[in-house]
């Protein structure tokens, strides 16, 4: 993250400058005339100011609000994003949005550059690291940023975690990035293949065969403060995903490194909720497991038994990420008792068929719930997107040899709502909701919050879920 500062005047008059202005302040704007910059909500301009420092405008659009703050300042954390240090101007801010300019910069001036490396010394990687926020109320922003520096830190961590290619982050590579978050205070546990072998994991442990490297599941508990069941996230882990037999093909296979982003983001929300100390009790349960090929690969047609003790008939061997998700989901019901569940997963591509890249699905066995999750990602700027949970989806996962197929073979399917069917069994009664951020985990572009490669989506969506549900005492 950048070091951040709130001041009450500049302290570094030679560091590049932001302002982020409405379009009726970039009317009355000498520079912002000059550069013919209008001051819309998508807009940004570079010039210099009269002692030639570099200046950034960038537009609100017609007024300042949180959204529009955040995406500012990430437009102008781009545009200087080979910067050393960046200042930016929120004086006439509210000291809310002053803390919201971080965040917008923060998010967008993340690069993932550690396996990159220079020869020349004298040239090193150049990024953004500094960032300092004028503000009237410098005291007062600080703290709302305290507040919400936390979902910026998780969703980081969970960016970090996506950008990692496969051969540095392997099922234990990554529990062994997870055994740092002891240090904040989170219980860490990981579960060998033993463990889970010995209490039925079937249904994991298939997916696992092909690979040399073994799986193993995470546990992550905060404690909070509460007295009360904890919220429970769920994350599919897959830190590498060839289809196993019914091999992906060779087109963008690359980005199946990321196909562990729900995993990564049910760990960002637990970093997040124990940076700001949060009341609520919480636990992320992480099935870590790489969908690979060879001679104990399981088969389309095998049947798996999930450690509730479903059979499992396996249609195809891609649609490996429920076959993880069922036994986490079954394990953390039975094992934890939770309030509620909500799993992360890249689970599908005909998700990104009906949405595309700008929201998941969402698929909620509990209104309360879903209604509470889908204003936190308003609020967050990770919006989600209601989609069906009928029974009658599940009509075509009968099988005949078993009690559930893991999907349908014949293409042209709803293959979101059958996979989100066939996670329903195995929540029981637990107020639930199934989000598949397949099409939101990475970004093919710059934009206003992030730059290209990894979104993080879900950490800041998750922390913000549980303040506003979650953490009142008497709720």
């Amino acid at each position: 993250m950048l070091s951040v500062r709130f001041c009450r005047r500049d302290r570094h008059p030679k560091a590049a400058r932001a302002r982020l202005l409405t379009i009726d302040q970039a009317a009355g704007d000498p520079l912002a005339r000059t550069l013919g910059f209008a001051g819309r909500a998508d807009e940004v301009a570079v010039g210099r100011d009269a002692t030639g420092r570099l200046v950034v405008l960038a537009g609100l659009g017609a007024r300042a609000d949180a959204f529009s703050v955040r995406a500012a300042a990430g437009r102008a954390a781009g545009a200087a994003i080979t910067e050393k240090r960046l200042v930016v101007e929120a004086l006439g801010l509210a000291p809310e949005l002053a803390a919201e300019a971080a965040v917008g910069a923060n998010l967008r001036a993340w690069r993932f550059d550690r396996l990159k490396t220079r020869t020349d010394a004298a040239e090193p990687l150049p990024r953004l690291k500094h960032l300092e926020v004028l503000t009237e109320a410098k005291r007062d922003a600080g703290a709302v940023w305290e507040t919400l520096s936390a979902g910026v830190a998780g969703t980081l961590f969970a960016r970090d975690l996506v950008s990692e290619p496969a051969n540095r982050l392997t099922p234990t590579a990554f529990a062994a990035r997870l055994r740092g978050l002891a240090e904040e205070g989170v219980e860490v546990e990981i579960h060998d293949r033993d463990w889970l072998a010995r209490r039925g994991f079937g249904a994991l442990l298939g997916v696992a065969r092909g690979s040399a490297n073994r799986p193993c599941l995470a546990v992550l508990r905060w404690k909070g403060g509460l007295d009360r069941a904890p919220i429970a996230f769920v994350g599919k882990g897959v830190t590498f995903d060839t289809g196993g037999v019914d091999l992906k093909p060779a087109d963008r296979m690359w980005e199946m490194r990321a196909d562990m982003a729900g995993a990564a983001a049910c760990a960002g929300a637990i970093l997040a909720l124990a940076r700001r100390r949060s009341p609520c009790p919480a636990i992320a349960v992480l099935g870590l497991v790489e969908n690979m090929i060879g001679a104990e690969s399981q088969r389309p047609s095998d049947v798996v038994r999930a450690v509730d003790g479903t059979t499992i008939e396996v249609i195809d061997t891609d649609a490996e990420g429920r076959l993880v998700l069922a036994d986490c989901l079954a394990w953390t019901r039975i094992a934890y008792a939770p309030a509620a569940m909500i799993d992360l997963a890249t689970l599908t591509g005909a998700i990104v068929v009906a949405l595309g890249n700008h929201r998941a699905g969402m698929f909620a066995s509990d209104a309360a719930l879903a209604t509470h999750l889908a204003a936190a990602g308003e609020e967050v700027d990770e919006p989600v997107w209601p989609m069906p949970l009928n029974e009658a989806y599940a009509e075509a996962l009968k099988s005949d040899i078993a009690e559930v197929k893991n999907c349908v073979a014949e293409r042209l399917q709803p293959d979101a709502c059958h996979a989100a069917i066939f996670l329903k069994r195995f929540v029981a009664d637990t107020p639930w909701v199934h989000l598949d951020i397949a099409g939101v985990d990475l970004r093919a572009e710059d934009g206003d919050l992030g730059s290209r490669g990894a979104s993080g989506f879900g950490a800041r969506l998750l922390d913000r879920l549980v303040t506003l549900r979650f953490e009142d005492a008497d709720a």
